[in-house]
């Protein structure tokens, strides 16, 4: 199918592109590569879509202090290649590197996933895991800052407000020092993930968080998990993993809660042999 007729607006500046979504259904566009199958689907009926891609605002990478910012329109490819002058955390560059195709990871953002929200994202869970701070703006006024655990809501629902963009992503350096295990499962390479167990460890900062993503809705923090890892420097067995994400995920079917688990299990067999 082709998309339904929209204007496409390319401003040069975060302040244009903010009055750009003044106009009536307006839809930011960052690399496209979620939603343009979406917008061929017309899943996505914008009247005016505000590309991104102009803005070089958007695109740094660099240390403030202790915190390493991202800029919301970073492609994956230049995150999976290193391509900074500040060291990215391994995590980082394992995520980026197993995300679709490198055609995909050449154009995708991350800025443009994570505000995109779809639940198999990879972006979603990971930054969660890391602890990451999102930094919104409408384009006028201060920005705000929002923790990326529990920022998306849902499947394709978050806490951005009509107007606002996401301009970057925001991590504690230390984390490039945390131990971490990604677990994707997904039918083959390239696709979309079926299941997500994600576990990040810094004793120094007495940080310990464990996800599950991919679960038909928002990244899942399993607290009770990250605490029990964190005080027995032990494996949970694999019935008190499967139990608490029967507590988190209800509704689930077992072949679902299947998949998580084996994800999660295999994360934490990676940072606790």
């Amino acid at each position: 199918m082709k998309p339904a007729p929209f204007t496409h607006d390319c401003p040069g500046t975060l302040a244009e592109a903010a009055k750009g979504l003044d106009a009536d259904n307006a839809k930011v566009i960052a690399g496209g590569q979620s939603l343009g199958p979406m917008l061929n689907l017309r899943l996505a009926r914008p009247s005016t879509l505000v590309g991104l891609a102009h803005l070089d605002e958007l695109r740094s990478i660099r240390l403030d202090g202790d915190t390493l910012i991202i800029g919301a329109g970073v492609t994956h490819a230049r995150i999976e290649d290193g391509d900074s002058d500040v060291p990215l955390p391994s995590m980082l560059r394992h995520v980026a590197r197993n995300i679709a195709y490198r055609a995909v990871r050449n154009k995708g953002t991350v800025g443009g996933s994570i505000a995109h929200a779809d639940p198999a994202a990879d972006w979603t869970t990971a930054m969660t895991a890391l602890d990451a701070v999102l930094v919104i703006t409408a384009g006028r006024g201060k920005a705000r800052r929002e923790p990326m655990a529990g920022f998306m809501q849902g499947a394709y629902r978050t806490k951005l407000q009509p107007g606002e963009i996401i301009t970057g992503v925001e991590l504690s350096a230390a984390m490039g020092e945390a131990h971490w295990a990604y677990e994707k499962i997904c039918r083959k390479v390239g696709e979309f993930a079926d299941a997500i167990g994600a576990v990040v460890i810094h004793p120094g900062r007495k940080y310990a968080r464990v996800v599950v993503g991919a679960t038909e809705g928002a990244p899942i923090l399993l607290d009770d998990l990250a605490r029990t890892i964190a005080g027995t420097a032990k494996r949970p067995a694999p019935e008190a993993i499967d139990a608490a994400l029967a507590a988190q995920l209800p509704g689930a079917d077992r072949v679902k809660r299947q998949l998580l688990k084996t994800a999660l299990v295999r994360a934490i067999e990676k940072v606790i042999p």
